[in-house]
């Protein structure tokens, strides 16, 4: 039989493990066509894009988003983290309160908490309100998932948000999503 001591760290440890498998606040009924001319879809992203090169923000383009939409939100995140059982995704890029008539992200685009029209920029793993390209540990490869959300409200947030909180605003929201992914070893 565990001690209640035991019970308790046991369920947080639990807890904790559940909560950092998600990277999406919820299930979506339509999806987003998303993808980038800066890599082929599932393929090898360039080094000119990552922590080796000039760690420039690749371009993405994407299809028309439901009409209700109201903004676009962005999130890429490193999926083979080792860390990510115990701190969640590493996080290399948020971008929200994207115009819904919106359809692509240029190639280079600029380190700056705001954006022209409302465009947010939230705060990456190494603590920055811009694009990290990858820059993963040794030799190893890792997969890199560039999720964009159709919302059906403007976020009201502050530059410089966390993926928690983005999730937690985008909660119930949430009209279509698209999904590509690119590894770099």
């Amino acid at each position: 039989m565990l001690s209640a001591k035991r019970r308790e760290v046991c369920s947080l440890v639990l807890f904790a493990l559940c909560a950092c498998t998600s990277s999406a606040p919820e299930a979506t009924h339509e999806t987003l066509g998303l993808e980038s001319a800066s890599f082929a879809r599932g393929g090898v992203i360039p080094e000119k894009y990552t922590c080796h090169g000039s760690n420039t923000s690749p371009a993405l383009s994407w299809a028309a988003p439901p009409a209700q939409t109201a903004s676009l939100a962005l999130v890429v995140i490193d999926r083979d983290s080792p860390l990510q059982l115990v701190f969640g995704p590493f996080v290399h890029w948020i971008v929200y309160n994207l115009p819904a008539r919106t359809r692509q992200l240029p190639e280079s685009t600029p380190k700056a908490a705001a954006l022209p029209e409302g465009t947010l920029q939230g705060r990456n793993s190494a603590g920055e309100s811009a694009y990290h390209g990858p820059c993963p540990p040794g030799n190893a490869s890792h997969r890199y998932v560039f999720a964009l959300y159709a919302l059906d409200v403007n976020l009201n947030l502050p530059p410089g948000v966390t993926l928690k909180r983005l999730e937690a605003a985008m909660r119930g929201h949430v009209l279509a999503e698209g999904r590509t992914s690119a590894h770099y070893r």
